[in-house]
């Protein structure tokens, strides 16, 4: 069996937030997470954790305008998790009093 190559334009090219990754290596500035096997642990037991809330959730749908759920699913990336985990870390905080909502 032949090898096929890939087609012509198989790599994408890079996205700003990977030129960025790209620039602070080659200047130095990315560093190493201190402590990466703990707070790796830390990731772990938290995914865990929200593995085992998500078996016992009930699924629900709502309706959000368009920009609302933009700026939600940024902020997802910007921490890293999923955006619908984000929106249930958010409703849990409220509903246990970690945050409070005026209206």
């Amino acid at each position: 069996m032949k090898n096929k190559k890939p087609p012509k334009n198989f790599f994408k090219p890079l996205d700003e937030y990977e030129r960025q990754l790209l620039k602070d290596i080659e200047n130095d500035e990315f560093v190493p997470i201190p402590n990466q096997k703990e707070e790796m642990q830390k990731l772990v037991s938290s995914a865990k954790y929200t593995l085992r809330l998500l078996r016992k959730n009930k699924r629900v749908t709502i309706r959000l305008p368009k920009k609302d759920l933009e700026h939600i699913q940024n902020k997802a990336i910007e921490t890293g998790i999923p955006y619908q985990t984000l929106i249930a870390s958010i409703l849990h905080q409220f509903t246990t009093g970690k945050i409070h909502i005026s209206i």
